[in-house]
């Protein structure tokens, strides 16, 4: 499991996969995402702009990020 810090209230989906590294660029996480290869607490979720705050778990591409 990583552990992600998020600095500020939140942080957008997108930027959180360049982030951690799961993605090289912003289309390719668009492009995980819309494919549902996201799940956002234990859901698929489809939402390219959904705010991750503390306390979310996200799996993506077999690896799991809490966000602290």
């Amino acid at each position: 499991m990583l552990d992600f810090t998020l600095e500020g209230e939140f942080i957008h989906l997108i930027q959180l996969l360049k982030a951690a590294n799961i993605v090289q660029s912003g289309g390719e996480a668009q492009m995980v995402v819309s494919e549902g290869g996201v799940k956002y607490n234990g859901e698929v979720d489809y939402r390219k702009r959904l705010k991750v705050r503390r306390g979310d778990i996200l799996e993506c591409r077999g690896k799991l990020i809490k966000v602290k």
